[in-house]
Order: C-alpha cells, then sequence, then structure tokens
C-alpha cells in the first residue's frame, strides 16, 4: 500500500438480516445456507478454508465486520479445490472489506453460465491467485443474451502477487507459467472497473495476461482510475484467439485516467475491438523491452486512442482498421513524475507539451483523482493543479 493509493468510502452499515461468524465452519455455512438479503459479517481472523464455496442467493452481502480489510483473511492454501469463493445463480451480491489469497487457479469465480447479474467486489485484497484474481467464464449461446454478466462492479480493491509465477503453483499452466492475470471475463455487459490497483501480476516469463483482461463480445464497459505496477499487461480489450463465433471481443469499452507502469508486453493493448475508446491515460516505461506501450492488433473498426501521455518508446499499430489517434504526447516525462519508480504517474510540474494540449473528447471531464478538467484538458491521466503537485 501506498498513501496516494485510491481509498474505498465505508459501506453503510447492515440494518437487518445480520450473521456474524468467527470462525471457518460458521463462514462456510453461513456462504452456503445464505437466504436473499442477508449479511454475513467475518469477524477479524485468519480462515483456513477447507473446500471451494458458493454464494447461491440473490443480494447476499458477504463483508468484513471492522471494514478493515487487511484483517479479514480467506486463505486457501490447504483447500483441496483450486478455487476460492463462487458466485452462482444470483444477483445483486457484494463481496467487500476482507482478502482473499493462496489458490492455484481463480480467487472470485462467477459462474457467468448460471446467470450471475450485478455483482459488486469492493475493497477488497486479492493476493497471490495464480491464475486470476477475478474469473468470469464463457456464456453457453442458448438464451446468452439474458444470461451475460450485467452491470458488475470491481472496485477500490488491491490486486497484488508476491512474486512472478512459477510451474510449482501451477503444474497444469497451459501457458508455460503465464497464465495469469488479475481480472479476466468474458461476454461482460456495462460493467465499471475502477480505482484499483494491480502490483506484480506476471508470468514466469513475464508474458503473463492482462492485470485487466476483458473479452469473448464484451461490451459497453468502463475501465477508469486503475493504477497498474509491474504487470506483463496493463489492460487487454481482446485477445488473438477468436472462437463460438465472436467477431468483436470488445464493443464500445472505454479506458480513461488510468496510469499504468512498467508492463512489458504491453501498456494497453486491443485486439478484434469495435468503437473502443482509450482517452486520457498515463503509461510509463521508457526502457520498455517490447516497444508498445499501446499496441493494436488485428481487426479495431471505429477505436479511438486520444489524448495518452505515452512516457516511452511510443505506440505500435498493427491493425488492418482505420484508427482515430489524436493528442497523444510520447516523450519520456520521467522528471515531470512524482514517484514513477513506485508508480506515481501524477505530475509533479506543468510541462509544456502535456498541459492544455489535449483534444477536445467527448466522456472524460474529470482526471484520475476526480478533479474536473478545466476547458483546456491536459493530456494523460492527471490534470495539472499546482496546489497538490504531486500528491504523495
Amino acid at each position: 500500500m501506498q498513501g496516494w493509493f485510491p481509498k474505498a468510502p465505508p459501506l453503510r452499515a447492515p440494518t437487518e438480516g445480520r450473521i456474524e461468524v468467527s470462525s471457518v465452519e460458521g463462514l462456510v455455512r453461513a456462504i452456503e445456507q445464505a437466504r436473499p438479503g442477508q449479511t454475513i459479517l467475518v469477524a477479524d481472523g485468519h480462515y483456513i478454508m477447507p473446500r471451494y464455496v458458493e454464494i447461491c442467493a440473490d443480494a447476499v452481502t458477504l463483508r468484513g465486520a471492522s471494514g478493515h480489510r487487511e484483517r479479514v483473511i480467506i486463505d486457501g492454501s490447504e483447500s483441496r479445490h483450486r478455487e476460492l469463493i463462487g458466485v452462482r445463480g444470483c444477483s445483486g451480491v457484494t463481496i467487500a472489506d476482507l482478502t482473499i489469497q493462496n489458490i492455484q487457479c481463480n480467487g472470485f469465480k462467477i459462474n457467468s453460465e448460471t446467470n450471475v447479474q450485478n455483482l459488486t467486489i469492493y475493497n477488497c485484497i486479492i493476493h497471490n491467485i495464480w491464475q486470476r484474481g477475478v474469473k468470469g467464464v464463457k456464456v453457453p449461446p442458448e438464451n446468452r443474451e439474458a444470461t451475460r454478466p450485467r452491470q458488475c462492479r470491481v472496485q477500490y480493491c488491491l490486486f497484488y502477487n508476491d512474486r512472478p509465477k512459477q510451474l510449482s503453483d501451477d503444474p497444469a499452466d497451459i501457458a508455460n507459467g503465464n497464465y495469469v492475470a488479475g481480472i479476466d471475463v468474458m461476454y461482460a455487459a456495462d460493467w465499471v472497473i475502477s480505482d484499483n490497483v494491480f502490483v506484480g501480476i506476471q508470468g514466469r516469463t513475464y508474458e503473463g495476461r492482462g492485470a485487466i483482461f476483458l473479452w469473448f463480445d464484451s461490451r459497453d464497459c468502463v475501465i477508469e482510475r486503475n493504477i497498474i505496477i509491474d504487470c506483463d499487461v496493463g489492460l487487454q480489450l481482446g485477445n488473438p484467439h477468436r472462437a463460438d463465433g465472436v467477431q468483436d471481443h470488445c464493443a464500445r469499452c472505454v479506458a480513461r485516467n488510468n496510469f499504468i507502469t512498467r508492463a512489458p508486453e504491453a501498456g494497453i493493448v486491443t485486439v478484434y475491438t469495435r468503437d473502443c475508446k482509450i482517452l486520457h491515460n498515463t503509461i510509463h516505461d521508457p526502457q520498455s523491452r517490447m516497444s508498445r506501450l499501446i499496441r493494436t492488433v488485428f481487426i479495431n473498426e471505429g477505436l479511438v486512442i486520444a489524448n495518452n501521455l505515452i512516457s516511452g518508446p511510443g505506440m505500435r499499430n498493427e491493425s488492418d482498421s482505420r484508427i482515430e489517434f489524436v493528442g497523444n504526447l510520447v516523450k519520456d516525462m520521467t522528471d515531470a513524475l512524482a514517484d514513477p519508480a513506485h508508480g506515481n504517474l501524477h505530475l509533479t510540474r506543468a510541462p509544456a507539451e502535456a498541459v492544455d494540449k489535449a483534444a477536445i473528447v467527448p466522456g472524460v471531464t474529470s482526471d484520475i483523482d476526480g478533479q474536473p478538467r478545466d476547458e483546456n484538458p491536459d493530456i494523460g491521466a492527471d490534470e495539472w493543479v499546482s496546489s497538490d503537485a504531486g500528491k504523495s
């Protein structure tokens, strides 16, 4: 944690339907027997889980009782299963104010084929999950439009791994130790992924998947105000692999006001997208091994890449589509950034190349800190304000 990271506003106290648990047995029983509308309050403690558990009732809330996410640790290190907490066939579930850690495959498993809607994951720590911190699986074609996961939110969470993935973490890894990501969701619609921090989501040879990875016909999602540090890929919209009749991996998705530091494969990559927008992000990696802080691949019809501050060797366009590039600045800006070694890409001075130089684009009225942008906005995720220089 760093002092400048986003801080989650506290949730309101539950008023009724409370269940208080303080043991592993009580936690498992409360989750599996939860009734619609109940709130499960988990006392501070370290819970060594024996197996996978699922929430299957509408409007259930699972949260740490104290509101301090680091004090409630749900640990899969001794589980007989490879997944930790699932959500199945329900709507309106909230999981908040707790830590999950130490599981081989999926930390939070969204069983999207069962019609999971309106899920919120809020102010959680997702630690040492060796495939996917949050996983939303494929949705079968039968009744897909009604079933696909809609209006889900992942907000104010911290995803981090202590080290790059090793083969011993997941002996069945299909990518030679690189099958690892933070959030990986298919068929998402109207999601918001915001104000999260991702640190060290790395594969064995630093060729892992995105800290945030949306694909398989995901639509109308917003990815904003996230901080991504030392992850192999920052934001990944789409994948070269297309199956199940998918033409567009992402449509009308927006990535704006994100900080990305040292993503060796790509800071932001788009593959098979339609009408997506990459706006006002700051990406820093002057020594990038691949020299593609933004990368576009194959078909990206209607893609707009505007007002991004690319502090490093630049972008790589490998797309067959006509893409609108406007207002982007490609220049090593290390000396104008607060603490790029630790991922703090706020401006500490007003560089003439960036301040008041952005093109006017709809949909970006504030910056990574929620500060309003003026009538002459700045390039990048941070709008320069002299009174809070550095925001340390």
